[in-house]
């Protein structure tokens, strides 16, 4: 049913508790795992302080991953992509030709506006496939 599926991570206590889910997941239904981080692209006007602007710590964080899922005996592959993370996201997601992405109810990329305008928000009205979305 899942033959493919997209989990992208980032620092947030969010994405620690989905990959449970995606543990479960990929294991009953024998999928593909692919695990994506976005390094933004930081504001021309500002310094960014976020971590997810720097590749360093982008890598260091999807090899922390694949170490976990290669702990559960989860064969991974790792994506790393610069952009706007919803974007990005729902692009790498038709590019692979995802079945469904699983991501966190809320990742760093909460907005000023607040959840309406959420980068998770975003991939559930962009995605090409369909989203499971963890409390």
């Amino acid at each position: 049913m899942f033959k493919t599926v997209l989990f992208p991570i980032d620092q947030s206590r969010e994405t620690r508790e989905a990959a449970d889910v995606v543990t479960n997941v990929v294991k009953k239904y024998g999928s593909r795992l692919v695990l994506l981080s976005v390094v933004e692209e930081p504001p021309k006007d500002a310094p960014s302080a976020d971590p997810m602007v720097s590749p360093e710590v982008v890598a260091k964080l999807l090899e922390n991953a694949q170490s976990l899922f290669s702990g559960q005996g989860i064969q991974s592959e790792t994506l790393e992509r610069q952009g706007k993370p919803a974007f990005t996201i729902c692009d790498v997601a038709d590019e692979i030709g995802a079945d469904l992405i699983i991501m966190g109810c809320r990742g760093l990329g909460l907005t000023e506006e607040g959840v309406s305008d959420s980068v998770t928000s975003r991939v559930i009205n962009l995605s090409p496939c369909p989203v499971l979305i963890v409390p």
